[in-house]
Order: structure tokens, then sequence, then C-alpha cells
């Protein structure tokens, strides 16, 4: 393996006129897989809350957790050190022949779903399909298709919130990372390559000091079918690297989201966010 990095994830709500009661759930614990081993991972919630952990449908561990008393603040914490080696940039090259086969589609169906907020407005279609007309393997078309979509829409935060339809953003020509994803979603969709969303960490910084701290973000990026699962980076137009630290993976956003659930009080509440990242090694 390589790079070593630790992740303090703070997160949760701020109630203005205060709640009863919440149940919720977190997706903020990475996952060991070939790429990344967990070494060390804590969850703490504030309020004190009667938790229970498992693995969803897709594989990610869930912490799902009901606080019973009033409170107008609630806080998640998650602290991870993980090692991350190298990420396979390539994928085994297989023809379109291979990818539209009937007995992959059947296998990776939900991961060629086209319905809600990943649903491709027209002109990103008729740019799928030129694209998919043009290029000599499905590798080939995710790259382009990935390339065109950032030449289009510009990465602004706080354009966007989690609701906002990929149509929306195709439309604005301006999104956030989960946006471009969910575009890049629609179209790899759209002609046939299976695609999935992932969540998880970056560190924005290239030449971070060993031992210091830096704000990282939240971070959403892709893996596409190419005989085996291989990363991509739309809001960077890369593959990922070993400063991404994967949470887990699904058909779009909904599926994983960090944290989510209800409550029991007035409407108004402020979401929090902040990521620190570490080199340790």
């Amino acid at each position: 393996m390589g790079r070593q990095l630790r992740i303090v994830h703070h997160t949760g709500y701020r109630y203005p006129s205060g709640v009863a009661a919440s149940r919720n759930e977190a997706r903020m614990t990475p996952r060991t897989n070939r790429e990344q081993i967990v070494l060390a991972t804590t969850l703490e919630i504030s309020p004190t809350a009667w938790t229970y952990g498992y693995r969803d449908y897709w594989g990610t561990q869930v912490t799902a957790f009901e606080i019973s008393a009033p409170h107008d603040r609630l806080q998640v914490v998650a602290t991870s050190t993980v090692e991350v080696g190298d990420r396979p940039a390539t994928g085994l090259g297989i023809s379109w022949e291979e990818v539209l086969d009937p007995e992959l589609a059947d296998q990776y169906v939900e991961m060629l779903q086209l319905a809600g907020h990943i649903e491709p407005p027209a002109g990103l279609r008729t740019l799928a399909r030129r694209i998919r007309r043009d290029a000599p393997t499905p590798a080939q078309a995710v790259h382009r298709l990935v390339t065109a979509i950032r030449e289009r829409v510009d990465y602004v935060p706080g354009s966007t919130e989690v609701h906002t339809r990929a149509s929306e953003v195709w439309e604005a020509r301006a999104g956030v990372c989960q946006d471009l994803v969910h575009l890049a979603l629609g179209a790899l969709r759209s002609i046939g390559v299976p695609a999935r969303y992932v969540s998880g960490y970056v560190m924005p910084s290239q030449n971070p000091s060993v031992g210091e701290p830096q704000t990282g973000e939240s971070h959403a990026w892709l893996q596409y079918w190419d005989g085996r699962w291989v990363g991509l980076d739309p809001t960077n137009d890369t593959a990922p690297g070993d400063f991404h630290v994967e949470i887990g993976t699904g058909r779009d956003y909904f599926d994983i989201p960090p944290l989510k659930g209800v409550y029991s009080g007035p409407s108004e509440s402020d979401m929090f966010v902040e990521v620190e990242i570490t080199v340790l090694a």
C-alpha cells in the first residue's frame, strides 16, 4: 500500500427552534477494498444516541441512530485512518460488443438505470450518441464524454443543492461534484456503459506537508465498467489517486448520502459540514 491519511469529518444540523427527537443514518465510514485499507475508524454522535450498525444493499457501512430527547443541535464526527494504494486508471479494454452483451446488461442492470435525478437531457443524449458512434472503444467514449461535460459545465460551489436534477445542471452550465457525476452517469448509461456513483473524500492540495491538517472535502466521482470497475473523477477530469478515500458506491447520490434522517419538530434546520485530512505517511 502507499499513502496513509487521517480524515476527520464533522457534520450535523442546527435546529433553531429545537426538535423533540430524530432518527438518522450516517454513511461516513470508509471501506476496505483492494485499493485502500481502513486501519482505524470511530463515529461519535452528540447528543448521546442509541446506535445500530449494518452494511446496506450496496455494501456501505451504515450507522443508524436515534435521539429520543429534545435537542437543538446534532453533531456527528467520523474519524478514520486509511492507507491508500494505487488505483487502476485503465480497465481491460473491452469492446463495444462485450459491453453491450445482454448478459452484462442483466448483471449490471441497476447501474444502467436512467430514472430520477440522473436522467440525461436531450442535448446530452445526442452528444453521448455522437461520441458512441465515433469512439473505437467504450473506455475512449467514457473519457470523451466526461471531458465534453466538463467543457460545458463549470464547477461552482454552492450553485446547486442535493435535489437539483441533471437536466437543470446541464441547462445552468454550473454544478458541484455530485452534479457532474450525475450528468456523466446518465450519459454513459444512455449508451449502454454501466457506471456507478462513488462517495468519499479528497485532499484538494497536491503537495500537503506530512502531519499538517488540511481542509479537505466530501467528494464524489464515478466508476465505469471496462472488464473491471475503473474510477474517473469528472470534477478534476482525471483518475482518482491516493488522495481519494472511498466510502462506498451506489446508483447515485441518494444511495449513499453521508447523513440523512427525519426529526420531530419545526421545519427549520441548518446543516454544517467540515472535513479535515492529514497526511500521516
